[in-house]
């Protein structure tokens, strides 16, 4: 019998990975200031884009 994997469960790594350098994050800064609204948007609407792909893959 084959299980398939919760979507919650297929989330957590990826979240995990998405997550992880800003919670390393030492202060020096790549991005330029007051850039941090768009690039918080465009890291969920990735997650956002992936999820729903899995998704439909799964039809």
């Amino acid at each position: 019998m084959k299980r398939q994997m919760k979507p919650l469960t297929a989330l957590v790594p990826a979240l995990a990975l998405t997550a992880g350098p800003a919670l390393a994050h030492g202060g020096a800064h790549v991005h330029p200031h007051g850039a941090e609204v768009w690039l918080a948007l465009a890291l969920v609407a990735v997650v956002v884009l992936g999820c729903v792909s899995l998704m439909r893959g799964r039809k």
